[in-house]
């Protein structure tokens, strides 16, 4: 009984993934992903359908920033930001656990030197390093295996995920929906209001990357000091 149960899920989700992965592949850019999740907008399970789609996406090497800008011009500027937070965090786990289930030594063999490098700082730095690894122009998903891949905590990843992207993701995402905004009425007004939206997030992002900047250099202060003893 629970793996007839267990295998008509399967088939479903298979089902459901061959669709999204049919619809996906005639999405190339913003525009016609956002009208794609204009449709399931008012849907309650519009998050989890947001949250696939980065998924799916990011495993197809889809540029998070696009489906950032598109989340936020469908569902608008409350909702599109927190949905594409958690959908970053949905994707950014599927690609962590995949560079778990793959193994340090098969990523270090392919990514080299430098994956190397950076598989040594996650692991002894944590939070601080997920943090920063989010400010390197990296492919989104690589960069979630590579982390996987390392001995950093889930906690750690998750933790430095949302300082790394949090402020950003809502400038993104109200970006895209401020600039519709703009483009259909570009009175003083909304360029103004389009501005301040955007220069709060954008002002925290700077000073939580300064408070993070001034703690790493801390640290290297205090190890060149104990090196030195």
């Amino acid at each position: 009984m629970v793996s007839g149960i267990v295998a008509g899920v399967a088939v479903a989700i298979l089902g459901w993934e061959r669709h999204l992965a049919w619809r996906f592949a005639q999405l190339p850019d913003v525009d016609q992903f956002s009208l794609w999740l204009t449709d399931y907008g008012r849907a309650w399970y519009a998050l989890p359908v947001v949250a696939v789609a980065f998924t799916v996406l990011g495993l197809a090497m889809v540029p998070v920033l696009v489906m950032i800008a598109a989340t936020g011009i469908a569902f608008g500027p409350w909702l599109g930001p927190p949905y594409a937070m958690v959908a970053c965090l949905t994707s950014a786990s599927a690609g962590f656990g995949l560079g778990r289930w793959i193994g340090p030594a098969r990523v270090r063999s392919v990514g080299g030197e430098r994956v190397l490098k950076i598989t040594r700082a996650l692991e002894r730095n944590g939070t601080l390093a997920v943090f920063f690894l989010r400010k390197v122009p990296a492919p989104f998903m690589l960069a979630n295996v590579v982390a996987g891949a390392s001995g950093v905590r889930y906690r750690d990843f998750v933790l430095g995920t949302l300082l790394g992207m949090g402020a950003f993701v809502v400038a993104l995402a109200g970006f895209g929906y401020q600039i519709q905004q703009v483009i259909r009425d570009p009175s003083p007004g909304m360029v103004l209001a389009a501005v301040a939206f955007l220069a709060v997030p954008f002002t925290l992002a700077w000073g939580i990357n300064r408070v993070l900047r001034a703690r790493a250099s801390h640290k290297l202060e205090e190890r060149s000091e104990q090196s030195a003893r």
